[in-house]
């Protein structure tokens, strides 16, 4: 038997309160739970096409800001056209952090995911809740809200492992 099939999952934040880095972090830690899974974290002033490009899943997190992404994470995205096409079939998910119930976390998800959708990405939903991404209000505080950011992380990391293992060689 070869060696075991190293997956890369890559998570890009942007968070100008700590919020959600520390659903970052969490999500990570959820994420190591997979076996033959190399999880890096990046704050998205440190992210490049490239690391875009090595990665086999791409988690992005956001503040909701007016019910959409941070102008930080939508640069990157703007600058991924460049790679347009070369991030098809990569595995996809997004979270955000917001001030509270019903002011716009469900549209900052779903304006992450459109953008994957572009890419030809295959975007990880979740059919028992949060189903388009993980929403965090505040900062994942609670146990509750911990757990939330580990299980999303372990969810995409898992699918991203199975997606790469069909593909290897």
């Amino acid at each position: 038997m070869g060696c075991p099939l190293m997956v890369n999952l890559l998570i890009v934040y942007d968070s100008r309160t700590g919020n959600t880095e520390k659903a970052a972090f969490l999500i990570a830690e959820g994420a190591r739970r997979v076996s033959g899974v190399n999880c890096i974290v990046k704050r998205v002033e440190e992210a490049t096409l490239n690391d875009l490009l090595n990665a086999d899943g791409i988690i992005i997190g956001s503040p909701t800001y007016y019910g959409g992404m941070s102008a930080k994470i939508k640069d990157l995205i703007d600058r991924s056209v460049e790679i347009h096409g070369k991030l098809e079939g990569k595995v996809g998910a997004a979270f955000t952090t917001s001030g509270g119930t019903a002011t716009g976390a469900e549209t900052t998800i779903l304006s992450m995911v459109k953008a994957m959708l572009i890419h030809g990405m295959i975007v990880k939903g979740n059919p028992n809740d949060k189903h388009y991404g993980l929403a965090i209000v505040g900062a994942p505080e609670s146990d509750e809200d911990k757990e939330l950011c580990r299980e999303f992380g372990q969810m995409v990391a898992d699918l991203t492992s199975k997606i790469s293992r069909i593909r290897a060689p």
